[in-house]
């Protein structure tokens, strides 16, 4: 496949221009008034589909989003790669600490970047790494080069939890049907060091409400008289974690797998600068687990972390009140054979058993998922491989993310299929905050690498 590379240098500048104008649609799945440019978005990738070289395309009606499907069968007998991605983004918020216009994207450099990065929201996660397959198969169709069947399902709904997919495949297994899935919502070490992520961490989602008196009252009036609900709920948080930050609950590590030293060794090959890490996030110290590395603590061990708390006066200026109630969310990241279903359940459990008699407890489950481990043996992670090799000219390193797909998980079970996660971002690009970026090189990089791997992994498969 060399002359994949003249194509994308002959095709560059209108690569970027396609990107550019799908960035520009604000497709926030999050909030209900961007809702027509979430549907805007999917007739886009639908359009895109087809001038790529997809056979059949249709717009998939769902309880919410719609969902993108094509395809390009050339013989059935041979392999099917099903592609994932999905088409819609996080909210732009705050919106002042951007240094452009999160829908206006534009191309500057910066020094992990001096060909340039496109700053946009969604540029990285995950319109930019979704689009690299669309011209992947361009490419692979124009040139003759497809040597397999492809499938593509585009969501609208990955940054809201994914409701509407798990629906969506429950009912379309036969659909489906393939040898392999692929995804490019993850990242890489470096542009010079490539890896795959071979693991996923689980994730279970609360919301605590603790309620002490009826209504707030007058803090000098009654305060040391009654349970002040935001006192109290910030001692039961403290209480989950212990000198050496393990998470207290009871049973919360039964289940957890704990790495053989010489995996622990293979991980500790990936380069990795704790003294650039703590620079680059303006720290002077790390924190975590005893007994783990930085590395570890991020990808292979369990956390429990509170995403945002709140109760009584936060306005301007002083007012002497104490609470009514106070609320918490909180996020458990969890590893390989935890249960986000039990986990949750665990939690439920001890949170209300910690709680003094003075307050009532509630715990709102929100969403959650499980972890997911692809073996490093499989075809599918072979040719990834191979691909990464022969494009970067280095081999790529396996990889666990601290980061959760929960559909990884679901497609495994419903459609009994590996998941590839090919991902060419870099954890610099800011997803999911201001000033979102994706490198030109890795963009343009993506669509090279990707027709390798259907290149091997129909090799690999005879």
């Amino acid at each position: 496949m060399d002359s994949i590379k003249d194509y994308v240098q002959k095709n560059k500048e209108r690569f970027l221009n396609e990107l550019i104008d799908l960035l520009k649609i604000p497709s926030v799945s999050a909030d209900s008034a961007y809702s027509q440019d979430v549907i805007d978005t999917a007739n886009a990738v639908k359009e895109s589909l087809e001038k790529a070289g997809c056979d059949f395309v249709e717009i998939c009606d769902t309880p919410g989003y719609p969902i993108v499907y094509g395809e390009k069968i050339i013989d059935p007998n041979l392999p099917t790669v099903l592609v994932y991605g999905h088409y819609d983004v996080q909210p732009p918020d705050p919106l002042e600490l951007w240094t452009s216009p999160p829908f206006e994207p534009v191309i500057k450099k910066t020094d992990l970047h001096p060909d340039g990065a496109i700053f946009a929201r969604g540029a990285c996660d995950d319109k930019g790494q979704m689009y690299m397959h669309v011209k992947a198969l361009e490419y692979m169709v124009q040139t003759n080069n497809l040597p397999c069947n492809v499938k593509f399902m585009i969501e609208g709904e990955e940054e809201v939890g994914s409701a509407s997919l798990s629906w969506f495949v429950e009912r379309n297994q036969e659909k489906l049907k393939n040898d392999v899935i692929l995804i490019s919502d993850t990242g890489m070490i470096s542009n010079t060091q490539p890896s795959i992520t071979t693991g996923l961490r689980g994730l279970s989602y609360v919301e605590v409400e603790v309620t002490g008196p009826n209504r707030d009252l007058h803090s000098g009036l009654y305060g040391g008289a009654v349970a002040n609900p935001i006192n109290i709920l910030a001692k039961m948080i403290a209480s989950l974690h212990d000198e050496n930050n393990h998470i207290t609950i009871p049973g919360f590590y039964d289940k957890v797998e704990e790495l053989s030293t010489e995996e622990r060794a293979e991980m500790a090959k990936a380069p990795f600068s704790l003294e650039a890490y703590k620079k680059s996030l303006d720290l002077n110290d790390i924190y975590g687990e005893k007994g783990y590395t930085t590395n570890e603590r991020n990808s292979i061990r369990p956390t429990l972390d509170v995403n945002g708390i709140w109760g009584g006066y936060t306005g301007e200026g002083a007012k002497t009140v104490i609470a009514s109630k106070a609320f918490a969310k909180i996020s458990m990241r969890l590893v390989p054979n935890q249960d986000w279903h039990d986990i949750t359940e665990l939690f439920t459990k001890h949170f209300k058993s910690i709680a003094p008699s003075g307050v009532t407890v509630k715990v709102k489950p929100h969403h959650g998922g499980q972890g997911y481990v692809t073996p490093i043996d499989s075809i599918g992670y072979q040719a990834a491989a191979k691909a990464y090799n022969e494009s970067f000219g280095v081999q790529p390193i396996p990889v666990r993310s601290g980061g959760s797909i929960p559909i990884v998980a679901l497609f495994e079970k419903e459609l009994k299929s590996k998941t590839i996660l090919m991902g060419f971002g870099l954890d610099s690009d800011a997803i999911h905050s201001p000033n979102e970026h994706f490198g030109v090189f890795n963009y343009l990089k993506g669509i090279e690498t990707i027709p390798l791997f259907y290149k091997y992994f129909v090799e690999l498969s005879k």
